[in-house]
């Protein structure tokens, strides 16, 4: 027969609550700090590419009549790859900027489409982020000079030359901040780019975490600017996007996107003037718009193009600043 006796718990004392309270914080902080360096680690480590991943298609395997180009940087700290296609007796030039990690043989298939529609073509790949790898890399920071860089090559290459641009990813948000900056560039094609970097970041943390990004900004933010020397707002073209009018542009976003937010097509359609255009594609990925149906891609693009570098005039631009990088910008 079991005999109930009293037990008597021990309540603990003031101080050792706070102690175990301060351990408990203490421990979260570390989590959260752990997450915050984990996220621009990742964003900015240099990343070496597997000796068969250069092993792609060239200009060579499409037949079209590319020259090996390099160009300095805005801030001439480095040269930038790019293949130059000159079209005889063009009277428009077509900058193609990659995404982040990009090289600039993912988008060859385009720019040979572009070449055959009669335009001299420039195709770039962002330094650190394609064949020259071991370079920290930012998320459009210190892009943005690699693409001011494009667009003075090929003002140089073609000075009478009508001026378009076609942009991916975060190449198409470094171009979106770039335009607003370059009165020569006419007309835009932004593909998946995302609104800001702190949208970008925090999609793709719920994504993987399932946690509110909320918890981890201000730790990563802070670490952001300790080793890569920028914050979040210096990287936002939905700020920047009202800049580029009475230019054109036009947005493409697939809505099964997974690495930028879906939702950021329409605020930046928004915050756009006119004119304007935008395009979702309902079952397309990141990036993949081209992919789901390349010959109505090619077909409003190359209309775009006709329409606002070869049928209308040059209209006159507002933008009241010179080509600056974010940091002096900022």
């Amino acid at each position: 027969m079991f005999r109930w006796t009293n037990v008597r718990y021990r309540r603990p004392s003031l101080k050792s609550f706070l102690w175990g309270s301060l351990g408990g914080s203490a421990g979260v902080l570390a989590v959260i700090i752990g997450v915050g360096l984990y996220i621009v680690e990742t964003l900015t480590r240099p990343k070496r590419l597997a000796t068969f991943a250069l092993y792609t298609f060239s200009p060579f395997e499409l037949g079209i009549p590319a020259e090996d180009v390099t160009f300095p940087s805005l801030n001439n700290g480095h040269q930038v790859n790019g293949w130059y296609v000159p079209y005889p007796e063009a009277t428009t030039t077509i900058v193609v900027s990659p995404g982040y990690r990009g090289s600039r043989s993912d988008v060859l298939g385009l720019c040979a489409m572009l070449w055959k529609a009669g335009h001299n073509v420039l195709v770039f790949e962002y330094y650190g982020h394609g064949t020259v790898v071991g370079q920290p890399v930012t998320l459009g920071y210190r892009e943005i000079n690699d693409f001011m860089g494009a667009v003075a090559y090929a003002k140089q290459r073609s000075p009478e030359a009508r001026l378009g641009v076609v942009g991916y990813s975060m190449g198409a948000a470094v171009s979106i901040m770039g335009t607003a900056r370059s009165p020569e560039i006419e007309a835009l094609v932004a593909d998946s780019a995302f609104a800001t970097h702190r949208r970008v970041v925090e999609f793709a943390v719920r994504r993987t975490l399932h946690l509110p990004f909320v918890i981890f900004d201000w730790v990563t933010d802070l670490i952001l600017w300790l080793r890569a020397g920028y914050r979040f707002n210096q990287v936002e073209p939905l700020r920047d996007i009202a800049r580029v009018a009475p230019r054109p542009i036009m947005i493409i976003h697939g809505m099964k996107d997974s690495v930028v937010d879906p939702h950021d097509a329409p605020l930046l359609y928004k915050a756009a003037g006119e004119p304007k255009e935008i395009w979702l594609v309902q079952d397309a990925e990141h990036c993949g718009a081209y992919f789901a149906d390349r010959a109505e891609y090619m077909r409003r693009v190359n209309a775009f193009f006709d329409r606002y570098l070869r049928q209308q005039a040059p209209v006159n631009q507002n933008t009241d600043e010179g080509p600056l990088s974010l940091s002096e910008a900022s």
